[in-house]
């Protein structure tokens, strides 16, 4: 089995917050083997002097959806799924070569996609999939236009592309069953009203409490989760009442519901940049008018979420949620949030705790022996300067997926 030895490297603890100088790292097949403070011997090994330069773990980011290919979404749903596949390349590479080596995939992608992606076929991070949302009638995930003629079947379920609309308990039990069946990391619903959407406000609360309930149920079953997005503190409350793990978005929280969410430890996946985006360039793509009024909705209470969520001692993922276009500002996501928190606190974000949020603790997002080998090499110091992830992976001369090189500008 072939070996990496890195060594002369600053490495970045995501745990401990600290950068420690003079440390080597060994690679052996996918794993970190050892991690030393002392030179590692290795004689088989290919040595690659790091040169001081930052060692880190890959970054994750834990809401994309990289089927929305599109942010013109009456276009997005005319697009034959063999299409959106193809178009799914060019967006998973950039996000790799951009230092994600990981993503949970929040609404589109499946098991061909990731297996698409771990059988080499494209050079992108792994996906952690949770395929279709769930939405009710009118809710977040029913696209539908408003002149469209209602279908008012009590046993039908309409999906498309990116949701399944499904209402009552045992309704969405099986849709959910269905989903866990193909091999879901997760199930996510739609708990408030969303910007995305034609016909539900953003204060709109989804689902009923038993409906919610019995996803959990479902999810748990399969020894996982539920993932929620929800804008209101009201949505947020009642999903984390019933059981949801995660809130995706989370803009109008307010503390006493981040008391409430730090209290049952569920988590919160802020994804600030795509509201940013938007407005700065929703209506050059063809985003719908009704949604770009709609962003004006959550723009603004971003960085209070992060504040209230962080003093309330909520544990905070990193996601972006960037449609179509705009997924080459994903890691504008840093930038935005420093105006709200440290740069480690970011950094961690978008590795220790987004891999607890997968259940992947201690093989995802620390440099530590047994971990995967997702390895990054900064040019500078991202604890002090975050910049140093933007311009499209340039200050990331190696970018290491499971010990495999995805870039490699070092000379060894």
């Amino acid at each position: 089995m072939s070996q990496i030895l890195f060594e002369n490297c600053t490495l970045l603890d995501t745990v401990a917050a600290q950068l420690r100088p003079d440390h080597h790292v060994l690679v052996e097949g996918d794993r970190i083997v050892e991690v030393s403070d002392r030179s590692i011997a290795a004689s088989d090994a290919v040595s690659i002097d790091v040169g001081g330069r930052t060692l880190m773990p890959g970054l994750i980011d834990a809401h994309v959806h990289a089927t929305i290919t599109t942010m013109s979404l009456e276009a997005m749903a005319r697009k034959p799924v063999t299409l959106v596949m193809h178009e799914a390349r060019p967006i998973l590479e950039g996000m790799l070569a951009r230092g994600f080596t990981t993503i949970r995939d929040a609404g589109g992608a499946d098991y061909g996609l990731a297996e698409a992606v771990e059988r080499g076929l494209i050079n992108g991070p792994r996906i952690f999939y949770c395929g279709r949302p769930l939405s009710q009638t009118g809710g977040h995930g029913d696209q539908r236009p408003l002149e469209d003629s209602p279908r008012l079947c009590g046993c039908s379920v309409e999906t498309d592309l990116l949701s399944h609309v499904a209402d009552g308990v045992d309704t969405v039990r099986k849709v959910a069953r269905e989903e866990l069946r193909k091999g879901a990391h997760a199930i996510k619903i739609m708990a408030s009203g969303g910007v995305a959407s034609p016909s539900d406000p953003i204060w709109n609360t989804q689902y009923s409490r038993d409906e919610i309930r019995a996803i959990v149920e479902e999810a748990a079953s399969w020894h996982t989760y539920v993932l929620a997005h929800a804008y209101t503190a009201r949505a947020i409350a009642r999903a984390v009442e019933e059981g949801v793990r995660t809130i995706e978005h989370g803009n109008l929280i307010d503390r006493p519901t981040a008391e409430l969410m730090a209290e049952r430890k569920a988590f919160i996946v802020p994804t600030l940049v795509a509201y940013t985006a938007i407005d700065r360039f929703g209506r050059d793509f063809g985003f719908p008018e009704v949604s770009m009024r709609k962003v004006k909705d959550v723009l603004d209470s971003g960085l209070s979420s992060l504040e209230i969520s962080k003093e309330a001692g909520v544990r905070i993922g990193f996601g972006t949620d960037l449609l179509g276009e705009l997924h080459e500002h994903q890691s504008e996501e840093f930038l935005i949030r420093s105006e709200a928190l440290s740069p480690i606190e970011i950094i961690q974000s978008a590795t220790v705790v987004n891999a607890e949020i997968l259940n992947q603790d201690g093989e995802l997002g620390v440099i530590a022996p047994g971990a995967i080998a997702d390895i990054l090499v900064v040019d500078g110091d991202p604890t002090e300067d975050l910049h140093l992830f933007q311009d499209q992976g340039t200050h990331l001369p190696v970018i290491m997926k499971a010990g495999e090189f995805a870039v490699n500008r070092l000379d060894s």
